[in-house]
């Protein structure tokens, strides 16, 4: 498995033409399991030049960046700060584990402005996130038998009910595991796909119909931790990330 080299990865961010608020790793890097051939996924924000947000021709509000180097894809992918913070006022994980990652690559006081606050923007409803993506993912390896969409799917329903139980969003699967209960053999099957993106499940290890009854059993301990969660039903923090929103615009 290669190791992250971020001072390849600040050297690349750093031609970025727009003002980042911050970059770091998302995907299977953050997530605790890439394979040998793993892209680098770079996720972050960006302030869009003022001509491009209040003149009549508009910007697009993201934009997405790649290269090979060193044999690796890299791509970086940035919302304006105006479409991030709406983001973050959904009931949007990805977004949240993106500004949380502790794999950063480029940062800024605002970020760390946005890191703080982050507690306050995490609600109850932040659980449909996590089953959505699950569906998805479950179908994936149901149709490829491929470990990665497997790997996902446990993932996501094991953080989605950590964050019901805590409020606190953690991506790494490997954490995961020993803050909530999941299946003995995932570590082998993250094991399994450091050999490759597209390594399949191998049946000696666990069989298609124990996978799809551990996932019903993930899925259901969510479904619980979601009725029992204290976490608030809206997100708060909204004056304040107008408010930082102003100050970066301004600036």
């Amino acid at each position: 498995m290669r190791e992250l080299d971020y001072e390849q990865l600040r050297r690349i961010v750093a031609g970025e033409p727009r003002s980042l608020v911050f970059a770091t790793v998302s995907g299977a890097h953050l997530y605790g399991f890439p394979s040998r051939d793993s892209d680098v996924d770079l996720r972050g924000a960006h302030v869009a030049p003022l001509a491009d947000v209040v003149g009549l021709r508009t910007a697009p509000e993201t934009t997405t960046l790649d290269w090979i180097d060193d044999g690796a894809e890299i791509d970086l992918v940035t919302h304006d700060v105006a479409k991030f913070f709406r983001l973050l006022l959904r009931r949007n994980g990805y977004v949240l584990e993106q500004l949380l990652s502790p794999l950063v690559v480029t940062t800024s006081d605002a970020h760390a402005e946005l890191v703080a606050l982050a507690p306050r923007l995490v609600t109850v409803h932040h659980a449909h996130h996590y089953f959505g993506f699950a569906q998805t993912q479950q179908r994936l390896f149901t149709k490829t038998g491929e470990l990665k969409p497997l790997l996902y799917t446990m993932r996501v329903l094991l953080t989605g009910t950590h964050l019901m139980r805590s409020g606190v969003v953690e991506a790494h699967l490997p954490t995961l595991l020993a803050l909530v209960r999941g299946p003995a053999y995932v570590p082998e099957l993250m094991e399994a796909k450091a050999d490759g993106e597209h390594d399949r499940l191998d049946p000696s290890v666990v069989s298609a119909d124990a996978v799809q009854a551990d996932v019903a059993a993930l899925t259901a301990d969510l479904e619980s931790a979601q009725a029992a969660s204290r976490l608030r039903d809206t997100p708060g923090g909204f004056e304040d990330l107008h408010r930082i929103l102003v100050d970066l615009r301004t600036k």
